[in-house]
């Protein structure tokens, strides 16, 4: 009777670890400990020893010995599960702490089978053992490779070099974000936009740097080199502006400006900066390279020629020391709402443009004020804001208002000089001429500046809705300058 107590223990074990469920762990293995002690109990009265084989047990008339040893084993497996899942823990790492548990689960469970196989059935595990070990042998050397890029993928889940979602770079220069990671491979989505299935064990043999950690603030070094027509220290200046008038890089921590070399054809400094996600490496290389030329050509610097290069450079800075800044024409020429315009027509508006200086702070224009007038920065940096927020930095080559000057629209966002600015302020006054002699030039504004305004706004609007918004601009240039040369007649 008592081995078919026993059975009727391990049964109701059984149904009691299932009723409790995965939700509760303590309780379940209170209630699990509880059956395995009272299964112990039972079999020390009966004096069967679970673990040693009894060649009588195998009998017919024994088979409930069978099932008694069977489901105390089952359920000393379960108790010692249990005490893995809940004390085996890593702080803050669940997915490494997951990982080791289900590697010590399957260890109970392989040296389970093995008990219950050697003290159950009198299986002899020597023979067996050494037989499934030439057998693993054979089947390690066949999935050598397989079995490396498991075990990588183990150490690196282990390790954690990387999360999904971090940008890394490896060795041979391959880089990327990941996107995906498993027991065989790790999936990197690059900056092509292509995935890269790189097997773990690969991955595992190279050097990585992950760009993500501690966050993903990547700095950038450009070097320049620039003619020595004037002092390092004003070239520096005009180098920190450049940086200063970006708006792609992190403003913390500062970009710096060092110098690195001169000699009689150069001064060499080198831009140090930080963006806040490599991806956006590229477009902030561009903007510091655009404002570089800006700034040099509005500040009257001259790169340098490249040191290989059999120009004589020193000439520059004896024939040419410091050209001006550049006029208003050939800043007239880059504005694209102007290009319909004939060059005639804009060596006009140039010839009447005036020259206007802000200090550092000055308020140009306030949120919602009508500007009568485009202006475009000759030198300095200007802030554009919305409320109280920055929203954009404007440098030289940088032009507003000309949606108040052709159209009469209130500006969308204030303008703060940062440093003291220059611009070149072109009225109505100067435009209304070139109206009057052309009427079809109001029709080709119109036009510009509603493509202009859908691409800014990145509507792709319908075309119904962008023929009547060229026809307001267009109704709204007529408007403005009759109303302009009604009130300028005698």
């Amino acid at each position: 009777m008592l081995p078919l107590l026993i059975s009727v223990l391990g049964i109701a074990g059984i149904v009691a670890w299932h009723l409790q469920g995965p939700g509760r762990p303590t309780a379940r293995l209170i209630v699990q400990i509880g059956f395995f002690l009272a299964m112990t109990a039972v079999l020390a009265r009966t004096r069967i020893v679970p673990f040693r084989f009894d060649p009588g047990d195998l009998s017919g008339a024994n088979a409930l010995f069978v099932s008694a040893k069977i489901l105390w084993w089952v359920h000393l497996s379960w108790a010692v599960i249990g005490f893995v899942r809940i004390y085996i823990v890593l702080d803050h790492r669940p997915r490494e702490a997951r990982l080791i548990q289900d590697l010590i689960v399957a260890a109970v469970y392989l040296g389970v089978l093995l008990s219950i196989l050697a003290f159950v059935f009198g299986v002899p595990i020597g023979t067996l053992l050494a037989t499934s070990g030439v057998i693993a042998i054979i089947l390690g050397l066949a999935l050598q490779n397989t079995l490396g890029d498991l075990f990588s993928g183990i150490a690196l889940t282990l390790g954690r070099p990387y999360v999904i979602g971090d940008w890394v770079l490896l060795s041979d220069g391959t880089e990327g974000r990941v996107v995906a990671s498993n027991w065989r491979s790790t999936y990197l989505l690059t900056g092509a936009h292509n995935i890269v299935v790189l097997p773990n064990g690969v991955l595992a043999k190279q050097g990585l740097t992950n760009v993500s950690r501690p966050d993903e603030n990547h700095q950038i070094a450009l070097s320049v080199r620039v003619a020595p027509t004037v002092m390092p220290r004003s070239i520096v200046e005009v180098m920190h502006a450049v940086l200063d008038s970006c708006n792609v890089i992190a403003k913390e921590p500062a970009p710096t400006v060092g110098l690195v070399g001169i000699d009689a054809s150069a001064v060499t400094v080198e831009l140090s900066f930080r963006v806040s996600s490599p991806a956006q490496r590229g477009a902030a290389r561009n903007e510091v390279i655009d404002l570089v030329y800006r700034h040099c050509k509005a500040s009257g610097l001259h790169l340098a020629m490249p040191p290989e290069s059999p120009v004589a450079v020193g000439e520059v800075s004896r024939h040419e020391p410091g050209r001006p800044a550049p006029m208003a024409q050939s800043l007239i020429d880059a504005i694209p709402v102007f290009s319909v315009l004939s060059q005639d027509e804009r060596d006009a508006l140039a010839g009447s443009a005036t020259k206007r200086d802000f200090s550092a702070a000055a308020e140009i224009v306030r949120e919602g004020e009508a500007l009568g007038s485009l202006m475009i920065v000759r030198a300095g940096i200007v802030i554009m804001k919305k409320g109280d927020d920055e929203v954009a930095r404007l440098a030289p080559g940088d032009f507003f208002g000309e949606e108040g000057l052709l159209a009469g629209r209130k500006e969308k966002h204030g303008l703060q000089a940062l440093t003291r600015v220059t611009v070149f302020e072109i009225d109505q006054t100067a435009f209304a001429p070139l109206l009057r002699e052309r009427s079809e030039l109001a029709e080709d504004l119109a036009l510009h500046l509603a493509n202009r305004e859908a691409i800014g706004e990145n509507s792709g609007m319908p075309t119904i809705q962008h023929e009547r918004r060229r026809l307001d601009l267009l109704e709204s240039i007529r408007s403005i300058f009759r109303i302009h040369r009604e009130h300028s007649r005698p």
